[in-house]
């Protein structure tokens, strides 16, 4: 068996060590409770759906969007992440509405006919929370001149920054790292105001999980962020533990698209 662990969620290229050390920190705890076959390094390499659905995954971190769609029934949440990040409360989260630094935009409404850059269309920060914060504000169905789909928020931001969008919702976690870590990335944009928040993105593991497995994922988690000598990656990463989840804590999710859907507001366009 090999066993695949993965951190991708946040694993900028900038912020690989900090992952690898926190991962050597979770393995060698859960190498001593008698888990075998632990990874020595993260998965870096497969699409993370591929990640995501290998009945061999040991560990990983997903969005909370595609757990309650496209990974139903797949996977097994085992702890929510709780955030450091101005936008963080407790396990919860919610995305930033950013526009360029010198762009004429107050509020959201004034975004009507605007150009948007999103993440993804399987995101719950990039187009769900942002699907149910304009959807009272949408007309017959539509509230965008444009939608650009970038492949992340980083790429989002920058599309922001060049003038290719007018604004974007970036999770508050990935706009934390960069504000930390990369200043530059963010130093065009300002934030005029946030989303609803939802539960933030899960740690998963293999669909069939007994309990005592995920207990002791969880465990191995809580301890490793708690460890002083991994404390430097942890406040690299901006963690400051994790609390117990089920997959029905992610229900709101699903409950802002029915909010969205009942509105007239299915997609964003």
């Amino acid at each position: 068996m090999r066993r695949i662990a993965s951190l991708a969620m946040y694993d900028m290229p900038w912020l690989e060590g900090a992952n690898d050390a926190l991962w050597e920190a979770i393995g060698w705890r859960l190498r001593a409770s008698g888990i075998e076959d632990v990874p020595a390094r993260l998965e870096r390499q497969r699409p993370l759906m591929d990640v995501w659905r290998d009945p061999d995954l040991l560990l990983a971190q997903t969005c909370g969007y595609p757990l309650m769609t496209a990974l139903a029934g797949d996977v097994t949440p085992v702890a929510a992440p709780v955030y450091a990040w101005p936008g963080c409360s407790g396990v919860r989260h919610c995305s930033l509405i950013v526009v360029a630094k010198g762009a004429p935009f107050q509020t959201l409404a004034d975004l009507r006919g605007s150009r948007v850059a999103m993440n993804g269309a399987d995101s719950n920060s990039g187009m769900n929370l942002l699907r149910h914060a304009v959807a009272g504000l949408a007309e017959d169905g539509r509230f965008f001149g444009a939608v650009t789909v970038t492949g992340s928020h980083l790429a989002s931001l920058d599309h922001v920054v060049r003038g290719a969008a007018d604004f974007a919702a970036i999770d508050c976690v990935t706009f934390g790292l960069a504000s930390r870590h990369r200043p530059a990335l963010v130093a065009g944009v300002r934030v005029i105001g946030e989303t609803a928040m939802s539960p933030a993105l899960p740690f998963v593991t293999r669909s069939g999980a007994s309990a005592e497995q995920v207990a002791t994922l969880r465990e191995a988690l809580a301890a490793a962020i708690a460890d002083p000598d991994a404390a430097e990656a942890v406040d690299a990463l901006g963690l400051a533990g994790v609390e117990p989840v089920e997959t029905s804590d992610y229900a709101v999710i699903l409950d802002y698209e029915r909010e969205a859907v009942a509105a007239g507001y299915p997609t964003l366009r």
